[in-house]
This record gives C-alpha cells, structure tokens and sequence, in this order.
C-alpha cells in the first residue's frame, strides 16, 4: 500500500485522529505528514538496485515495507519503529537498533513477543526489524563453495540498512540485537563489518561455531529443512575456512569497537520462569547448555582480548522467550546509551 503524504508535523493525538480516520477509509497516513494530500514519496533504491516495493503504517509509530531483494532474488518483509519527532521530511537522522529474530520464525517475532515497543517509545531510536528467513543463519551462504541465494548477510547489512539509511532517516550509530540465531547473526555482523555497530545484544546465541559438538549441533538444527545443512557454511572441518569467517569467537579481534551484552543458560534445568508443566525433555532444556558454554567461552575470550562484554550466563532456564524479555529489559539502557540514544 503507497502512502497518502501532506505537509506540516502534528502533534501525536492529531496524528492519532489522522490514523483512526485513514483506517476507516482503507488509506494509511505518513506521521508527521496528515493533512492534504500530496504525491507518494519518490523512494531512493539500494547501492546494488533493491528496490522498496510498498509500504503500510500500522499505527503511528510502526510500519512495514516490503524489500524486492536481489540478494535474495525475492520480496521480503521489513518492520519498523520510530521514534517521536520522526518525520519523513526531514534531514534528521536517529540512532538505530537492528533486531534479529530466531529460527522456524519472522519479521513479527519481536513486536508479537516482547514489549519493545514501549521500550523504544522511550527513546529516540528506531528500530528495525528485517525477514531472516526460517533458516536463513545470518549468512550469505556456501552453497557448496559456489555462493549465489539465499545472501542473507548481503540483506540484512546492505540492502535493509541502505534503504531505512537512505529512505527513512536511520543513522550511524547502530546496535544489533538477537535471539537463537539472531543473536549468533548480532554478535556476527560486528565482524563482518568491522566498525559499523557500536553495540551488540546477543541472547542465548552461539558465539562459538566450532566448539566441540557445536558443528553437529548445528547441523542437526538445520536438518528436515528443503536443503543440505553443509549448504549454509560449508561441511566442517573442510570448509573451516569460510567457518573461521563467521564464527563470532574467531571475529573477536576485528570487533574492538564494540560493546557486547551476552547471556544464556547452562544446566538446562528448570529456572525461575520456566512453566511447572514443561518437561525435562523439552528442546528449549536439551538445547541451551551447549549454548551456554559457547557464551562463556565467547566472554572469556573477548576479555582476554581486552574487549567490552558483559555476559550473565545465569544457569537453570530453558532456550525460551521468558529469559530472553528479561535479558532485554536489561540490555535496552545500555545499548540506547552506547549508540546516544537520549529518553524522551
């Protein structure tokens, strides 16, 4: 759906009417732009041609957009977060938040399953929540050595922050946020990009792809799906090369400015916020202790190398959305301090 646009920047009730009436006539208004109607915007593309394809406001603070990807030679789907005072007419940028969601999930899992949004109405930061596919793993993969689809690394951090970058008033001070294998592609990203984001919030994720059991482990993760697991970073240990790239462990050294908030369980043993009724079988208990030491080994590691981290590795929980909502109401104060967002 394009977006019906017009001038000036009212208040949030007045863009609250502007909502309520838009929805009932089936349009979507632009915050900060109710008013007469004006042509759509003119869209600028990213630096390889992805394109945004449509777009939809939701509500006053919250849209979605659709990215016609070449990276992934498909559509794929964007949600977004603005601060108060955004408008998009404006040279104005905010700092920013690129938040990761897990496997066997989607683009909605942070606003379905967290309170992020009243966090971030807090502050004035963005936050921007891109597709990662089922399986994608936060990388461009190895397809047997050849690359090609699915580019997810080339989405995420080209062509989803080109376009918020160029489009919607999204900064240069960045932090990644994930969960599962969002965390293990938020604490990866830092290296791939050396740099480009100042902090990192890394929630129950591997942060050390090569551990021992951990190559089995993921592979066994990414069975049942319509691909060879060895298709993402190559069969270990023969590809330990292209491992060596995207292992968060080993990128250390190219991550010297950036600051990490890292946790996980390691008993997986019931905890505090763990249903009764849960049974010790659960994937969410078996999955977490390998995670666990990773995490640990991720700490001890970045603090040999004299690298920010704080890591609560907090024994008995499950691999489960409870722990990581707790996580993040402790990690959001200082990832908005680290990339200067102030509260409002």
């Amino acid at each position: 759906m394009r977006t019906m646009s017009g001038g000036g920047a009212p208040s949030r009730g007045t863009r609250r009417a502007a909502f309520i009436s838009a929805a009932a006539l089936g349009v979507a208004v632009t915050p900060g732009l109710a008013g007469s109607a004006q042509a759509a915007p003119t869209f600028k593309a990213a630096s390889n041609g992805s394109t945004i394809h449509s777009y939809k406001w939701l509500n006053s603070y919250t849209f979605d957009f659709t990215v016609q990807s070449k990276a992934l030679a498909s559509r794929q789907n964007v949600r977004v977060l603005i601060p108060k005072g955004w408008q998009f007419y404006s040279n104005q940028s905010w700092p920013v938040v690129y938040a990761y969601h897990g496997g066997a999930d989607n683009y909605l899992s942070w606003t379905r399953s967290t309170s992020i949004e009243t966090l971030a109405n807090r502050y004035g930061v963005m936050v921007v929540m891109p597709e990662g596919g089922t399986n994608g793993s936060y990388t461009n993969w190895y397809n047997s050595g050849r690359g090609g689809n699915p580019q997810w690394e080339t989405f995420h951090l080209d062509e989803v922050r080109e376009l918020v970058e160029r489009n919607y008033h999204a900064g240069s001070a960045r932090a990644t946020l994930g969960i599962s294998s969002g965390a293990q592609g938020a604490c990866t990203y830092p290296g791939r990009r050396p740099g480009s984001i100042r902090y990192a919030t890394c929630l129950s994720g591997v942060l050390s792809m090569q551990a021992p059991g951990v190559p089995l482990l993921l592979w066994y993760t990414n069975l049942g799906g319509d691909f060879n697991p060895d298709d993402i970073w190559g069969p270990w240990p023969w590809a330990k090369r292209n491992w060596d790239a995207h292992d968060p462990i080993k990128l250390l050294p190219r991550m010297r400015t950036t600051k990490f908030y890292i946790s996980a369980g390691t008993t997986g043993k019931q905890g505090p916020l763990d249903a009764a009724s849960k049974a010790p079988w659960d994937i969410g208990y078996l999955s977490e202790p390998p995670i666990g030491r990773t995490v640990q080994d991720f700490a001890a590691e970045a603090r040999r190398q004299g690298i920010s981290v704080e890591a609560n590795v907090y024994g008995n929980g499950s691999h489960s959305w409870p722990y990581w909502r707790r996580e993040l109401n402790v990690a959001w104060p200082k990832m908005m301090a680290a990339i200067g967002a102030r509260q409002m």
